[in-house]
């Protein structure tokens, strides 16, 4: 296995990167355009992208993996922009990205934690049980018979991520300049901080610990225990759950009890840690969430938790409160509180604002609700479009960033579980929290 060619390393050197995402992007801008002016005639079909198309984006972010990866794992999870057969191709990219060998696998291992896979377990599968973005997982057993799953970066990826970054920098650089209301260079900074901070594992690890403390008082949900002794930068061990990933456990056709219970347990798991504990999993992608045999709900990869200043909590708990209470709530006031800056008259921007909190509160308002024909992304993505002018003369902290991946996240969750029931019971159960 050591003569193995390392042959499944992502593409490095930050041009070849550029080369390959640009060739990537001038084929499936084609294909928009095409599907675009077909809508226009009246002679299109409904999806963005063709089979073809998505097979290609999936073969190319999956080889370059970083970044570029991460683009397709949120593409993938947006019902509203693809069909089901092309969403189910680039759901591939959620957990089964083409693998690197075993050579590559135990250099790895070796190099971060001195000696060999072999040695350091007493079994090592050689084959990934699962590959994603950054590193991929093997499935191993320690000495003392825990089943574990470890988890190894890819060689490199940390240049690579660094190449993209730097790529996209210069793109909102050059967008910025044109405009300070089309200024995002505090926002990609905070995009490109977080998931270069990915890259460390040892973070990851006491992210993880940190986690399991902040989802405690929730005993539905479980996050794995993490094996200190068998980790380092480049390597994460953590207890082996068993079960189905979320993304999996759709196609098994549950019924309606499960599908609730599951849709509740994503509520709890992205706002009963914002709201008890400040911090959030912001990394949404249907293979972070486990569907387990006992019925609880474990959570997988903690390098995306992102923990919030303390202002940006209250005021964000206080809105939920209100939100709750149905209250009418002082939009302008809350807005700034969490870090919001508005360019608008206050009139405009109270109107813009109350719309966006109208759309995302469905859910706390109304009982039952059917996530299955939830349109709260479809609807806020088009309040956006209609008032892009305006609503980019409101801008939110940078920090917010993380909190929309997470929160837009679970509603493409929920409508991937397609529940219905009385969600403002659950919401309810959340905000107690905060109050016990």
């Amino acid at each position: 296995m050591a003569s193995e060619p390392d042959d499944k390393l992502p593409p490095q050197g930050r041009f070849n990167r550029l080369r390959k995402l640009a060739g990537l992007s001038m084929h499936v801008g084609s294909e928009v355009l095409k599907t675009g002016a077909r809508k226009l005639s009246g002679t299109s079909p409904t999806e963005l992208l063709s089979l073809g198309t998505a097979e290609k984006l999936v073969a190319t972010l999956g080889e370059m993996k970083g970044a570029a990866m991460k683009l397709g794992q949120a593409l993938s999870m947006d019902p509203d922009l693809l069909t089901p057969e092309v969403r189910q191709m680039m759901a591939r990219l959620q957990n089964q990205a083409p693998a690197m060998s075993y050579a590559q696998v135990s250099r790895v291992v070796r190099e971060e934690l001195g000696a060999p896979p072999e040695a350091l377990f007493k079994e090592f599968s050689p084959d990934a049980l699962a590959a994603a973005s950054l590193g991929q997982v093997h499935r191993a057993v320690l000495h003392d018979g825990r089943p574990v799953a470890v988890k190894v970066q890819y060689p490199g990826i940390d240049v690579s991520m660094g190449h993209d970054m730097d790529n996209l920098g210069l793109v909102v650089k050059t967008v910025s300049k044109t405009s300070r209301m089309m200024d995002g260079t505090a926002y990609f900074q905070e995009l490109r901080d977080e998931l270069m901070l990915e890259l460390d594992y040892r973070r990851e690890a006491k992210l993880a610990q940190g986690f399991a403390k902040s989802v405690a008082r929730l005993p539905d949900l479980y996050v794995p225990q993490v094996i200190e002794e068998r980790s380092a930068h480049r390597v994460l061990t953590l207890e082996l759950l068993e079960g189905q990933t979320l993304k999996d456990w759709v196609t098994t056709s549950p019924d309606d009890a499960a599908r609730f219970r599951v849709a509740r347990q994503l509520i709890r798991a992205t706002y009963g840690p914002f709201l008890d504990a400040g911090e959030i999993h912001a990394d949404p992608h249907p293979g972070n969430f486990m569907v387990m045999p006992d019925g609880r709900m474990g959570l997988l990869d903690f390098g995306s938790i992102k923990r919030f200043s303390p202002g940006f909590v209250a005021a964000n708990r206080r809105m939920f409160q209100q939100a709750l209470r149905l209250e009418t709530l002082d939009v302008l006031d809350l807005c700034r509180e969490v870090g919001f800056s508005v360019e608008l008259p206050e009139a405009e921007a109270e109107l813009l604002l109350r719309e966006v909190l109208h759309i995302a509160g469905r859910p706390m308002r109304t009982a039952p609700y059917d996530y299955g024909t939830c349109d709260i992304n479809r609807d806020m993505r088009n309040h956006f479009t209609r008032n892009a002018a305006r609503m980019m003369r409101i801008r939110p902290p940078p920090e917010a960033m993380m909190f929309f991946r997470a929160t837009g996240g679970l509603a493409q969750n929920l409508r991937l579980v397609g529940a219905q029931g009385d969600f403002r019971q659950v919401f309810l159960e959340v905000g107690a929290l905060v109050g016990e």
